[in-house]
């Protein structure tokens, strides 16, 4: 058992806003008994769960961003669909994970920076670049794969939900 895994819980940390999975990070945190917290700029509806903290952070430019990556670390989980904060969060320690069930890694979070700021610049230059693809019911299936197995596997790191 690590340092970090004996003095840390696990806490699964929701940038809430536009986010459309929180219900299924309700249901895996409720199954494993971990907490989270679901960061947005105002105040939206949570369960009324004591192990379900909601935070409103001040409007502004990377308010929640900066409110989540100051306490990422390992044993941390993630959920954003945020490129430069899952940089942020990934550097730290933290396991990030996209609504669609992408794991943001050490490995694979470079390209998605770079994909990232390829297609603001195109935007910026006025092309047109179509967007996201639309969310779909196999996007929520795998989301809730990838929350599931990272709670585990920091579970078997010897981090401890409450």
């Amino acid at each position: 058992m690590t340092g970090d895994a004996e003095r840390s819980p696990i806490r699964i940390l929701v940038d809430a806003d536009a986010c459309p999975v929180k219900n299924e990070v309700y249901k895996v945190a409720a199954r494993h008994r971990v907490r989270t917290i679901v960061v947005a700029n105002s105040w939206m509806q949570v369960p009324n769960d004591p192990l379900v903290e909601r935070v409103v952070v001040p409007s502004g430019l990377d308010v929640a961003d900066d409110w989540i990556a100051e306490r990422a670390r390992r044993g941390i989980v993630v959920v954003t669909t945020d490129v430069p904060l899952a940089a942020r969060c990934v550097k730290a320690g933290a396991d990030v994970i996209a609504p669609t069930g992408k794991p943001f890694t050490e490995q694979s979070i470079g390209m998605a920076l770079a994909t990232r700021n390829l297609m603001d610049q195109l935007r910026s230059a006025g092309e047109i670049t179509g967007g996201p693809r639309p969310f779909a019911a196999s996007d929520r299936s795998a989301f809730l794969s990838a929350l599931d197995l990272a709670v585990t596997r920091l579970k078997r790191a010897g981090f401890q939900p409450d």
